[in-house]
C-alpha cells in the first residue's frame, strides 16, 4: 500500500487548464533534449509536459545547457533557461509550475565528470531549495519541482549526503536495488539495449512480457519507468511502440516531438 501512494504522489496531476485554457496537462510527457527546442522548456509547458530533460556541462563553475561540447556557450546556462524561469513560473502559479497540477520533473543530465558536476549542481540547486523536493535523513519534503540526476551520476556520493536536492535515475540494473525511492525514484534505460521489436507487426510476447515485468518491479519498489531511444519519427512503428508502452504502465514516454507525443496522448486520453 506504501509503494503504491509513493507512485500515485509522484504521478498525481489534475487534468485542468494550467496557465492556458487548451492546454491539459500530460502526465506521460517526457520532453527529451528539451533545450533543443525555441524556446527551452517553455514549448513544452505550452504542450502541458510534465516532465523535462537538460544536458549539463561543467564549465569552470558555470552548468552549461548544449547537446555536444562544441555548443557550449557562456549565457545558456541551467539557471537562466531552467531554474530561474520555473522559480518565476512557481510564484505566480501558488507553489506550482502549472495551477492546480503536481509536481514537475527536471531531469539534470550530466555530461562532464560526475563528482565535480554534481558538487557544483548541488551548490547551485540549494539556491532553489523553496521550490525543490528536499531529500534528508528523516524523511522527504516535496516541492514543485523534483530534479532527477541522469548521465553521469555519483551514486555513492548522493548515498552519503544528509541533504539532496536531487535523486538518482536509475537503470535495468537497479531494477532488483533495495535502495529507497527517495534515492531511486525511476528507473530508465536504452530500449534497443533490451527489446528487438522497434513497432513493425506485433510486438513478441516474450518481449511483452519482458516489459511487464519491468514495470511491475519498478512499480512495486515505488519507482518510476522510463525508456529512451524508442522510435522518434512519426510514424505507425512510433505510435505502436507507444501504445504497448502506456498499456504496460511506464509512466513517462520519451521524445524530441513534443506535438507529436501531445497529440498521441490527447487522443489516449492520457
Amino acid at each position: 500500500m506504501v509503494r503504491t501512494i509513493c507512485i500515485t504522489g509522484l504521478l498525481l496531476v489534475m487534468q485542468s487548464a494550467p496557465s492556458h485554457q487548451d492546454v491539459v496537462l500530460l502526465l506521460h510527457a517526457h520532453a527529451h533534449n528539451d533545450y533543443l527546442h525555441n524556446p527551452p522548456l517553455f514549448a513544452a509547458l505550452e504542450h502541458g509536459f510534465h516532465s523535462v530533460e537538460a544536458d549539463v556541462f561543467l564549465v569552470g563553475d558555470k552548468l552549461c545547457v548544449a547537446h555536444e561540447p562544441n555548443k557550449v556557450t557562456p549565457e545558456r546556462t541551467l539557471q537562466s533557461l531552467y531554474l530561474d524561469p520555473l522559480r518565476q513560473r512557481v510564484k505566480a502559479n501558488d507553489g506550482r509550475v502549472y495551477p492546480g497540477g503536481s509536481r514537475f520533473l527536471l531531469f539534470i543530465d550530466i555530461k562532464t565528470a560526475a563528482e565535480a558536476t554534481y558538487q557544483r549542481l548541488h551548490e547551485v540547486l540549494a539556491q532553489y531549495r523553496d521550490m525543490l523536493t528536499v531529500f534528508e535523513s528523516k524523511g522527504r519534503k516535496d516541492g514543485a519541482i523534483t530534479v532527477i540526476v541522469s548521465g553521469n551520476r555519483p551514486l555513492d556520493v548522493m548515498r552519503s549526503q544528509p541533504i539532496r536536492y536531487a535523486a538518482y535515475d536509475g537503470r535495468l540494473t537497479d531494477l532488483d536495488s533495495d535502495a529507497s525511492a527517495d534515492l531511486i525514484p525511476l528507473i530508465s534505460d536504452q530500449w534497443t539495449r533490451t527489446f528487438t521489436w522497434r513497432g513493425d507487426g506485433p510486438m513478441p510476447l516474450g518481449e511483452r512480457q519482458k516489459l511487464g515485468d519491468i514495470v511491475q518491479k519498478a512499480h512495486a519498489k515505488g519507482r518510476l519507468v522510463r525508456f529512451w531511444a524508442t522510435p522518434d519519427a512519426p510514424s505507425a512503428a512510433r505510435e505502436a511502440v507507444w501504445t504497448e508502452l502506456l498499456g504496460a504502465g511506464v509512466d513517462l514516454l520519451n521524445s524530441d516531438d513534443l506535438e507529436g507525443l501531445e497529440e498521441f496522448l490527447l487522443k489516449h486520453g492520457r
